[in-house]
């Protein structure tokens, strides 16, 4: 299958829409962007020109947390219904045209910067929340130097961060808004990021550049360095690409999820069947495929893994109830994340 047969590949409509490849598969698993045709032998999805479009309008309204279902409705229901439905959202949109305004406005200035060899521009919010997220995964010990750090991966239209300590994951793919250079990758130190967030919070854009004394980061005239860790970072995409085959799988909202975590015991469990999610007791509205399946967490390795989940919706990967699960959201990019299920309380 080629392009000149009429369809694009997953990384061009990518690089097209401004999503990442992760995201347009988290849309087709779903069902919100179907693509055109899986190739039986390879697995690799193709797409038409004309879902360029949808894909466009789908990372636009994901940036606005519009919901899953109600972006089906947006895009499959007629003009008015649109209207009425993106109406709902009119002091979030009026919020993001000042926001996006005072950004313009930036930009129009001289940043300043100088000559910067290989390097990423993105959004600083973006780029904090990033580091909030995937650091939660990182080692708070020094037994190995190299997992206390948080890998970053620039590469064709995003930057990507990554922490593990063995026995958590998180990895988040956040989308650039330029990029110059060649691809590159380096290890920053975690416990550097404290003053680095708060910082990078009161920007607009940051443009980050790797450096033979370690990350710099420049913005708004000013600039910040961190430590780099030199060693080689676990391969990551190994124990991802080795997960088990997902046999249930599960949409639900993130925050009622997060609410009952917030205020249960230190043990949750869920069951998970046709008729939705039940966490300890409680009902949440899902939406459940594959096979009838219980787990039970512990709140303290659960709770952090959907308080950073990005967006309104959440989607659980389930292979069996002793395998890691997997977290998976995406709003401005894509957050993955591990969460391991506890064994099941004795009885007594």
């Amino acid at each position: 299958m080629a392009e000149s047969d009429g369809l694009i590949t997953i990384g061009v409509l990518a690089r097209a829409s401004g999503l990442t490849a992760s995201a347009l598969r988290f849309y087709d698993d779903c069902g919100l962007l179907a693509p055109a045709r899986v190739d039986p032998l390879t697995g690799y999805r193709y797409y038409t020109e004309a879902q360029r479009e949808r894909a466009a309008l789908i990372r636009r309204l994901r940036a606005i947390e519009v919901p899953l279902d109600t972006i089906s409705d947006i895009l499959s229901g007629d003009t008015g219904r649109a209207e009425r439905l993106l109406d709902e959202h009119v002091d979030e949109l009026k919020q993001r045209a000042l926001d996006a305004a005072l950004v313009a406005e930036r930009i129009k200035q001289a940043l300043g910067v100088g000559s910067i060899g290989d390097r990423v521009e993105l959004s600083a919010t973006l780029l904090a929340e990033a580091f909030e997220q995937v650091r939660a995964a990182a080692a708070s010990s020094r037994e190995i130097p190299v997992l206390a750090g948080i890998l970053l991966e620039a590469s064709a239209n995003s930057l990507t961060l990554t922490a593990t300590d063995r026995y958590r994951l998180s990895t988040r793919t956040v989308v650039s808004r330029d990029r110059q250079g060649a691809d590159w990758a380096l290890v920053v130190d975690a416990s550097d990021l404290d003053p680095i967030i708060t910082w990078l919070r009161g920007l607009d854009e940051i443009v980050t550049a790797p450096t033979e004394q370690g990350l710099r980061l420049i913005g708004d005239g000013t600039e910040r360095h961190c430590r780099v860790i030199d060693e080689p970072f676990p391969d990551y995409r190994v124990v991802l690409s080795n997960l088990a085959p997902v046999r249930t799988r599960v949409v639900t909202a993130r925050k009622p999820l997060l609410d009952l975590l917030e205020n249960t015991s230190p043990t949750v469990r869920f069951e998970i069947n046709n008729i939705g999610l039940t966490v300890s007791g409680n009902h949440l509205p899902a939406t459940v495929t594959g096979s009838d399946i219980d787990l039970h967490f512990d709140v303290a390795t659960l709770l952090p893994a959907v308080h950073t989940a990005l967006g309104p919706d959440l989607m659980l990967d389930i292979a069996a109830a002793d395998h890691p699960i997997v977290l998976r959201s995406a709003t401005d990019g894509d957050l993955t994340t591990l969460a391991m299920p506890t064994r099941q309380p004795a009885e007594r």
